[in-house]
């Protein structure tokens, strides 16, 4: 029986949080955190596991607190002008079982005040990754086009940066243009707080990866992993 991970009171602390983001004060309210954020997307990425191991059987969604698939609420401010110590936002990456230093698309879920998001693809890859996808597409255009098609896949939003004109050394005349321009290849699904709170939201979710799928595969397959 479908039952709701989340409620209002996570997009309720999330707001506060964002108001008062301080050490000070989450000491004071780490309980709400835990409560109310950390434990139900715990138990979320929880339940989401089995369900993604049929979706993508080598993608992982781990459960534990520290270096799992959720992120962590404290932000890296070494190299950041904003020094607020918290995100404001909770999130989880269900990676592939290669590990987190091998350039992999993964899939992701995004949760904060006002945007909610389940995502799919390579984010950010390195140059040699981002090249044999841009390769790829040109070798075999007709797979990379398989890939996303369908009426469900044409309802998943595309994201991320892309260039303002074709990349140096690739035809562009070329049918796929628009996608070598990209520099990321994620789409995903958004939805309101209520959506998020409902208790189908996993399931939801999990369309969206199982449509996102074929991109997926050819892009794990692309960069030289298994599926």
């Amino acid at each position: 029986m479908a039952r709701a991970h989340f409620g209002p009171e996570l997009f309720r602390f999330l707001r506060d949080l964002a108001k008062h983001n301080d050490r000070e004060w989450f000491a004071k309210h780490k309980a709400r955190y835990e409560e109310h954020v950390r434990d139900p997307m715990l138990r979320f990425i929880e339940d989401l596991g089995p369900v993604l191991q049929k979706i993508a059987p080598r993608f992982v969604a781990d459960p534990r607190p520290v270096g799992g698939s959720m992120f962590r609420i404290h932000r890296d401010t070494r190299f950041s002008k904003d020094k607020s110590p918290y995100k404001t936002a909770v999130a989880a990456s269900f990676r592939h079982e290669a590990g987190k230093q091998v350039p992999a698309p993964g899939f992701y879920l995004h949760l904060e005040p006002g945007e909610v998001m389940s995502g799919a693809g390579l984010w950010h890859p390195d140059r040699d990754a981002l090249a044999k996808v841009r390769d790829a597409m040109v070798a075999k255009p007709a797979r990379f086009e398989r890939a996303i098609s369908g009426k469900a896949m044409a309802k998943l939003a595309w994201h991320g940066e892309a260039l303002k004109r074709p990349p140096p050394g690739y035809p562009p005349d070329h049918p796929l243009v628009e996608h070598l321009k990209r520099k990321d290849f994620a789409v995903g699904a958004t939805w309101d707080e209520k959506r998020a709170c409902a208790p189908d939201f996993l399931e939801r979710c999990a369309e969206s990866y199982r449509t996102a799928a074929p991109l997926m595969e050819w892009l794990t397959r692309t960069v030289g992993l298994p599926w």
